[in-house]
C-alpha cells in the first residue's frame, strides 16, 4: 500500500526542464541566488508545480562520476521540496569546484538556496 504523504513526492518528466527553450528562458529572466557551490535560476513558469534542470560543467567536476553525484543531490533535493517550492522554472547549476565538498555541504548549500527562494 502506497503512503499518502509521500505520493506526490516523484520526480516525473511534468517536474523536468526538458528543452533548449526552456532552459535559456529561465537563464534570460536573469534571476539567480548564489550559494557556495551552487546557483540556482529561477523563473516563475505559471504551471501548479516547479520544474528542474540541472547543469554540471565539466570545468567544475572533472569526473563524469562527480558530475553525476552532484546532479543526483540535487534532483534528489528538489523531489522532496518541490511541494514547498513555488511554482517556477528552476535550473541549478554548479559555480564553485567540488573536489573537496561533502554530501551533507552540498545538501546544506542546496536547501538554503530553495528556502531563500522568493514566494511569488
Amino acid at each position: 500500500m502506497i503512503d499518502p504523504s509521500s505520493a506526490d513526492q516523484g520526480f516525473r518528466s511534468a517536474h523536468r526542464l526538458h528543452k533548449t527553450d526552456e532552459f535559456s528562458s529561465v537563464f534570460a529572466f536573469r534571476r539567480a541566488l548564489r550559494g557556495r557551490f551552487y546557483m540556482l535560476h529561477y523563473r516563475p513558469n505559471g504551471l501548479d508545480t516547479a520544474r528542474l534542470g540541472v547543469v554540471v560543467a565539466k570545468k567544475l567536476a572533472k569526473r563524469a562520476n562527480v558530475r553525476n553525484l552532484v546532479k543526483r543531490i540535487a534532483r534528489e533535493i528538489f523531489r522532496r521540496q518541490r511541494t514547498d517550492t513555488p511554482a517556477c522554472d528552476l535550473i541549478v547549476r554548479l559555480h564553485a569546484p567540488v573536489a573537496t565538498a561533502t554530501r551533507a555541504e552540498l545538501n546544506q548549500d542546496l536547501l538554503q538556496l530553495l528556502s531563500r527562494l522568493p514566494r511569488l
